[in-house]
């Protein structure tokens, strides 16, 4: 005799609708938000701080002290000019321009001068610079550069382009290196492109530098 078949079991549970995708994309659309909030609320603080610490009073980054001098002199002398800045940013020269390098001993104006007027940057110091800060202006100068002691000079450190100066107190200051950007490349001398390669190594006393 054949046996019945048992009884069908109780009907399954019925599941919980699937969460429409669009639910679960807005979740992460949210936890991003609140991400950016958290990284904005942490970050803008600390952007001003910079922003104030470039500015500061203490020490003013910006090139707003450059001194600008115009109509100097362009002409050729062969004797000693009484310049009206200390180190001179233009004016009557030497024929022979002064060739691109790194000095131990104070150079001849009237030749650096006329290397300022090929776009030359010459970069001075006074006795107050230590060994350091002349390593690290070695390292800042630029191929078409010339780096120089000169005692006289009221500042630490000057940069120099034909009718542009900037007094400087050290060698890590921010502003020396914003000069190199806006006038390094020689753009307000009479003569850019000339460069300063091939000129004489003529110090102050008029001997040369080897």
């Amino acid at each position: 005799m054949a046996q019945p078949y048992p009884p069908p079991g109780p009907p399954p549970a019925p599941q919980p609708p699937a969460a429409p995708r669009r639910n679960r994309v807005a979740v992460v659309i949210a936890a991003i938000a609140a991400v950016l909030v958290v990284i904005v609320a942490v970050s803008v603080p600390v952007a001003v701080g910079v922003v104030r610490d470039w500015t500061s009073s203490g020490t003013d980054r910006t090139l707003d002290d450059v001194h600008v001098y115009g109509g100097l002199r362009k002409d050729h002398t062969e004797n000693d000019v009484d310049y009206d800045q200390a180190p001179p940013v233009g004016g009557s020269h030497d024929p022979s321009w002064l060739a691109c390098g790194v000095y131990d001993v104070p150079v001849r104006d009237e030749n650096a001068v006329h290397s300022l007027e090929h776009g030359t940057v010459w970069i001075t110091y006074n006795d107050e610079v230590s060994d350091a800060d002349v390593y690290a202006l070695e390292e800042l100068l630029p191929d078409e550069g010339i780096l120089s002691p000169y005692p006289s000079q009221d500042a630490p450190v000057m940069i120099t382009v034909w009718g542009r100066q900037l007094e400087l107190e050290s060698a890590d200051d921010l502003r020396l290196e914003l000069f190199l950007g806006e006038f390094g490349d020689g753009h307000t001398a009479p003569e850019p492109l000339a460069s300063c390669a091939g000129g004489v190594n003529e110090t102050a006393s008029g001997g040369v530098d080897v």
